[in-house]
């Protein structure tokens, strides 16, 4: 079988910078989320319960381990 030198390929170099992009910004903000829970349960306790904070984190920590797998897939 033969393959087509004329047809058009797929340039993923803007792409793959948009996807790093992406990718970085996203650990950032979960990692934002984590501090912020974390000033919360130290610096203000009343407004917080501990299992709060915590079931807070891991939702960060999940979505951010999420995005981060989807892009190591592609």
């Amino acid at each position: 079988m033969t393959t087509d030198t004329d047809a058009p390929r797929r340039q993923d170099g803007d792409h793959r910078e948009l996807r790093l992009a992406v990718l970085l910004l996203t650990l950032v903000l979960g990692l934002l989320i984590t501090m912020a829970a974390i000033y919360l349960a130290r610096e203000h306790p009343a407004l917080v319960e501990p299992l709060g904070v915590g079931a807070a984190v891991m939702s960060a920590l999940a979505a951010v381990t999420g995005v981060v797998a989807r892009a190591l897939r592609r």
